[in-house]
C-alpha cells in the first residue's frame, strides 16, 4: 500500500551530464577517426614507396639487360650512338631476331621514356619517324651530383671519375645507371634511388 508520504523518484540526466557526454563522444570520434586517417596515410605512403621501388628495380634491370647486349647496328654504326646525363641511345637486338634495334632512354619532364625504332627497308634504314615511345616511369628526379648515366672508360678501376661531358661515344667501357623516384618531394617516403652499372661486353676491351 502506497502512502501520500511516499514518492517515487524519477532519475534523469541533467544537463552537465549531457554535456560531457557529448563532448567525450566527440573527443572519442575525432581520436577514431584520426587514428584511421593516419593508419591510411602510412599505408598509402608505405605502397607508394614500394611501387617506386618495384618501377625503379624493374627499369634499372631491362636496362642492364638490353646495355649487355649492345653491338654495332645492322648498318655496322658504333654500338653507342649517344651519351649524355640524361639520354642514352644505342643499339641492341631486344628480340634476338639478328635486327639490332635503336634503343633511347630519356628524360621528358619528370618521366623517364624509352623509345625503339626497328630498322626497315632494302637497304635497312633507322627511321625516326617509325620510333615507338613509351613511358617507363614518372617522378624522376635529374640530380647534377648523381645523373641518371654516368660513363666509364676502360681505365676504370672502382674508383675511377667517369668521363667529362661531352663523352665521345667510343670512349665508353662501363655506364653506371642511377634512378632516383620521389613521389611527392614535400611529403614522406624519401627519394627512392636505384643504382645499378653495365660493362659493354660487345666492345670490352681491357675491363
Amino acid at each position: 500500500m502506497i502512502t501520500n508520504n511516499q514518492q517515487c523518484d524519477s532519475k534523469g540526466f541533467s544537463l552537465a551530464e549531457v554535456v560531457v557526454s557529448v563532448a567525450i563522444l566527440s573527443l572519442l570520434a575525432v581520436t577514431v577517426g584520426t587514428f584511421q586517417r593516419d593508419v591510411f596515410y602510412v599505408n598509402t605512403m608505405a605502397q607508394s614507396s614500394l611501387n617506386a621501388q618495384f618501377d625503379a628495380r624493374h627499369v634499372v634491370k631491362t636496362m642492364v639487360a638490353e646495355l649487355r647486349k649492345a653491338s654495332p647496328s645492322s648498318l655496322g654504326s658504333y654500338p653507342i650512338l649517344l651519351a649524355s646525363p640524361t639520354a642514352l641511345t644505342f643499339y641492341s637486338d631486344l628480340d634476338g631476331n639478328g635486327i639490332k634495334e635503336q634503343v633511347r632512354y630519356f628524360m621528358s619532364g619528370k618521366s623517364l621514356k624509352k623509345g625503339v625504332i626497328t630498322p626497315t627497308g632494302s637497304p635497312l634504314a633507322y627511321n625516326g619517324g617509325s620510333e615507338v615511345v613509351t613511358t617507363l616511369v614518372s617522378d624522376v628526379i635529374s640530380s647534377s651530383t648523381l645523373p641518371m648515366f654516368q660513363y666509364y672508360s676502360s681505365t676504370y678501376d672502382g674508383t675511377t671519375s667517369a668521363l667529362v661531358q661531352p663523352v665521345v661515344a667510343s670512349s665508353v667501357r662501363l655506364i653506371k645507371i642511377n634512378v632516383i623516384i620521389d613521389r611527392d618531394p614535400g611529403r614522406a617516403p624519401s627519394q627512392i634511388v636505384t643504382t645499378s652499372q653495365v660493362t659493354l661486353r660487345n666492345i670490352k676491351d681491357n675491363l
